[in-house]
């Protein structure tokens, strides 16, 4: 068991801020690629050439002597991250930058109506509205029978309760092992599982393909230490409006950088979204019980 870390909420905003610019990050590269290779062989091709960040990260894993329990946990984040991740490169090729972050935020609420569905957990008026609100950020969004809603919109649905998942594992082993030990894990898992995925369509690669994938596996693997660091420097209360800058940044680089049209619509259904996301957040803090965050622009 870790030692408790004294919070700060100004390193956790900072840590937040440095996370939300990796992951815009590789988002850009993302979408600069395109869909010259599969999503899942993309997906394995970010994790395989991030292996070499794991070495690092061994000693704290091995020195952590993971329990039957603990492994169980960052088994099961390893299973919804890859499949969240297949799906999130998908998207990529698919719809707007901006849109695939804002979809993003639905995370924490997938979280929350599974945590009453499932683990029968009470939702008071409040919380329901913010929920209600969030999915009508979402329709907002993808305006259903005013436009054309893609297989890639369907894909972020999916890649949204898959992060939702890993992230809530995630915030738990935070409180029970180092960074590096959840990052390597995470690592370590979901490089086994696209492995195959990526065995299922396997194009050979160009160079500057590969280098374009080490890029993301930089940023990416930086962007989950900065975000786990995030969470043991501060209350979520504070760290999760500052992830709406992600959706500032994604939509004027989708503008700037790959011609993408802004839609008005679409941030206001992300901010409608983040905001019920931070009303929740803040009354379960308020009842003093843990909820997952958002991470929001690709988790990947």
């Amino acid at each position: 068991m870790r030692e408790p870390i004294t919070q700060s909420p100004i390193v956790g905003i900072f840590w937040m801020v440095l996370t939300g610019l990796c992951f815009v990050a590789v988002t850009a590269i993302v979408k600069h690629v395109g869909d010259t290779v599969p999503a899942a062989q993309a997906a394995f091709l970010r994790y395989v050439l991030g292996l070499v960040f794991l070495v690092p990260m061994m000693r704290p894993i091995l020195a952590a002597r993971l329990t039957k329990r603990q492994m169980s946990f960052f088994a099961a984040r390893g299973v919804a991250h890859t499949l969240a991740v297949i799906l999130w490169f998908f998207a990529m090729t698919r719809i707007p930058i901006a849109e695939v972050t804002a979809m993003n935020y639905l995370s924490p609420v997938y979280v929350t109506i599974g945590a009453a569905i499932l683990l029968k957990e009470k939702l008071p008026p409040r919380r329901m509205a913010a929920v209600i609100a969030a999915l009508i950020g979402a329709l907002i969004i993808l305006r259903p029978g005013l436009r054309e809603v893609s297989i890639g919109h369907i894909a972020m649905l999916g890649t949204a309760f898959g992060f939702a998942v890993g992230y809530l594992i995630a915030k738990q082993m935070s409180d029970e092992v180092k960074p590096a030990v959840v990052v390597g894990m995470l690592s370590i898992t979901v490089t086994i599982g696209l492995a195959p995925f990526a065995y299922a369509v396997w194009v050979p690669p160009s160079l500057p393909d590969l280098g374009w994938f080490f890029l993301v596996a930089c940023f990416a693997t930086l962007g989950h230490y900065t975000m786990t660091l995030a969470f043991s420097a501060a209350p979520l209360t504070v760290t999760q409006p500052v992830t709406f800058l992600q959706l500032v940044w994604a939509t004027l680089l989708g503008a700037v950088v790959f011609g993408e049209h802004v839609d008005a619509y679409v941030v206001l259904g992300g901010a409608v979204i983040l905001g019920s996301v931070s009303f929740i957040t803040w009354r379960e803090a308020r009842a003093k019980r843990q909820v997952t965050p958002t991470d929001l622009a690709v988790k990947g």
